[in-house]
């Protein structure tokens, strides 16, 4: 039994484990160019959360790992097959009813450790600010390494480029496909630009219709991926998201919580 994730804890250890904080991965099930799992994203969550909620553990933190939710907002990626949506207000609800759980639980300090790209939840915790007993903190992994990104990957991934090839060859290597010579099944992942400047610029956003944007889904090239990368990727996780999560164990929460 690992006794910070919840779903190998047994009702004894929990009636005596005093959990602070509780980390509540999401994940998706969607197409990641030719060569990544469905369940890319939800896959990445589990290793992630596990490696974070053992690191706080270990350094006295009062952490439960939550399971992945496997479902997320496709809206964009419904021309291909069996990308499994949820709109975004059925994921805030999702999330609004297992807060409402851990505060009655007497968890009251949350942090959503978001792992896929088509969910946008600040809006959740605007929604939920002053109506939930409990406070909650949005991660999304991918921003965490934004600072240092560059001196480990050669390439923007967007989605199943380098940086989710490289955690997918350290974490579920025998999921990732590869052709006869052992080079990846998987196209450049190039990206097309739409007719405005001003949205290709960043300047203005629209919701990207995945399709058009992309031939297999692939946004970002993962042809220079590598294990070695996602271990250096996955240290800088655990230790930057462990640090936090300690801290957040040991807060008080009062009436300034977190000022």
């Amino acid at each position: 039994m690992r006794p910070w994730i919840l779903a190998e804890t047994n009702y004894a250890h929990v009636l005596s484990a005093g959990y602070e904080v509780a980390v509540l991965p999401l994940g998706a099930t969607e197409p990641h160019n030719l060569h990544l799992p469905y369940g890319t994203d939800t896959f990445e969550a589990n290793a992630i959360g596990e490696r974070i909620c053992q690191a706080a553990h270990e350094r006295g933190a009062r952490v439960v790992l939550l399971p992945t939710i496997p479902y997320g907002t496709e809206t964009n990626q419904q021309a291909f097959p069996l990308s499994m949506n949820l709109n975004p207000a059925t994921v805030a609800q999702v999330i609004a009813d297992l807060v409402e759980t851990l505060a009655n639980s007497g968890v009251r300090k949350v942090m959503l450790l978001n792992c896929h790209g088509g969910n946008d939840l600040k809006g959740v915790l605007r929604g939920l600010y002053g109506k939930a007993d409990a406070t909650l903190f949005l991660c999304n992994f991918y921003t965490v390494l934004s600072d240092v990104y560059h001196e480990i990957f050669a390439e923007r991934d967007d989605h199943a480029g380098e940086m989710e090839t490289s955690l997918a060859l350290t974490y579920f290597p025998h999921l990732v496909a590869k052709n006869a010579d052992g080079s990846l099944a998987a196209d450049d992942g190039t990206m097309a630009k739409t007719r405005f400047d001003a949205v290709n610029r960043g300047w203005v956003s629209i919701t990207r219709p995945w399709h058009l944007l992309t031939k297999n889904t692939g946004a970002g090239n993962p042809h220079q991926a590598s294990a070695e990368k996602g271990e250096r990727c996955m240290k800088l996780l655990v230790e930057r998201l462990s640090t936090f999560l300690v801290e957040l164990s040991a807060a008080k929460r009062d009436e300034r919580f977190p000022y």
